[in-house]
């Protein structure tokens, strides 16, 4: 019997069309298994011009879990998370807040590079809401397995994937939050992202925002 027409469209149908890593995300996994199965995720079509997914990096026991928006052109080329100039002020900050590097583990919201093109530049583009939520089945695997005490949310889309849309990191950002998180409570600090930093006309003022964030986030965990 030949297919019906639903049918026949629904075989033909990319995995990315649907926007969602949840078939691509193994039950039962730990982080290693986890890693390898995300590179191959094709939950949306971002993977289609990024190079690479781009996994979580860092204590897999961690006791902070830094969590930001996407990769960026080099942590794409690169494939570790927080490798570029963001990276380079996520290095220095933390310590200077008083958190220890080796209690801390990074990761994205989204694990494929979206961007535009300029020239022979790739720009970076932030990633919509369709892409977040095809993405979050990652985001909500991860931490369930590396049980961070405290999750910092490095900028806007981190908050709105972890909290949803009314998330605002100016309203709540150097607080502690206790909410819900994908069924678990969780401790949140709230912080503005790095990249925000490199965009301020006072680098140093905003620079010295984040340590603030980030010192809230330290305290919490004496």
């Amino acid at each position: 019997m030949a297919p019906t027409e639903p049918e026949a469209a629904g075989r033909s149908r990319a995995p990315e069309d649907a926007y969602t890593a949840e078939p691509f995300v193994p039950a039962h996994a730990d982080l290693a298994a986890l890693r390898e199965a995300a590179a191959g995720c094709r939950g949306c079509p971002l993977h289609r011009d990024a190079t690479r997914t781009v996994f979580g990096a860092g204590n897999g026991d961690a006791r902070i879990m830094l969590v930001g928006e996407q990769p960026g052109d080099q942590e794409d080329r690169q494939g570790r998370p927080f490798v570029g100039p963001a990276g380079k002020l996520l290095d220095r900050a933390p310590a200077e807040a008083g958190v220890d590097p080796d209690e801390t583990c990074v990761t994205n919201a989204v694990e494929h590079f979206k961007f535009t093109r300029a020239g022979g530049r790739r720009l970076h583009k932030a990633p919509g809401l369709r892409e977040t939520r095809a993405c979050a089945p990652w985001l909500a695997a991860e931490p369930a397995l590396v049980g961070p005490e405290l999750i910092v949310l490095l900028g806007a889309t981190a908050g709105k994937t972890l909290l949803g849309p009314s998330f605002r990191v100016t309203e709540v950002r150097g607080t502690v939050l206790e909410e819900e998180v994908h069924g678990r409570p969780q401790r949140l600090v709230p912080a503005v992202h790095p990249s925000s930093v490199l965009r301020a006309k006072d680098r140093e003022k905003a620079y010295r925002g984040l340590v603030s964030d980030l010192t809230v986030a330290a305290r919490a965990l004496a």
